[in-house]
């Protein structure tokens, strides 16, 4: 880890380890069963300001670490590589900015479409996470597909909706 990092920059750059000893390699090799029932890696892969009640081992999103979102490219494409892992876990595709539906998939049944659970908090927290992480645009276009699934193929609560619009603000 460089002086200069703190241990969130170090993971995100490949050079530190999370609480667990997983490098952001590892957490981008999950199958699709460890990311539903594992639930300590979301904070690393998109980490906010506020402590999470499921992993108080993962660090908070500081002003430093944003700063160095801002100045840092790579540190952003390594956002959108976590961003694309998880975007495949929800049955969802990206290209730039567009956000979609996987076409094989029956979206109608995916385990996020439903009113309430987990993965809902996970799709705050993302948005959350890409916009303090200087990625706003990308932030609106994971917000704007995931409000307009959820509305048209699944049964999202107003409620989540709401957090999901939410989410997008300093």
């Amino acid at each position: 880890m460089s002086e200069s990092s703190t241990p969130l920059i170090a993971f995100y750059r490949g050079e530190a380890r999370d609480h667990q000893g997983r490098t952001i390699h590892d957490l981008w090799a999950l199958e699709p069963f460890w990311l539903e029932h594992t639930h300590d890696y979301i904070q690393w892969l998109f980490p906010i300001p506020e402590a999470g009640r499921f992993n108080g081992y993962a660090p908070l999103l500081s002003d430093a670490d944003r700063a160095a979102f801002a100045n840092d490219e790579a540190l952003r494409a390594n956002q959108r590589r976590s961003l694309d892992v998880m975007l495949k876990f929800f049955g969802l595709s990206r290209r730039g900015l567009t956000i979609e539906a996987l076409p094989a998939l029956n979206m109608r049944e995916h385990i996020w479409l439903k009113r309430g659970g987990h993965n809902h908090l996970r799709i705050s927290r993302i948005i959350r996470s890409l916009y303090l992480c200087h990625q706003p645009e990308l932030a609106a276009a994971f917000q704007q597909a995931m409000i307009e699934i959820g509305t048209t193929q699944g049964v999202v609560s107003e409620q989540s909706m709401a957090y999901w619009r939410a989410a997008a603000q300093p």
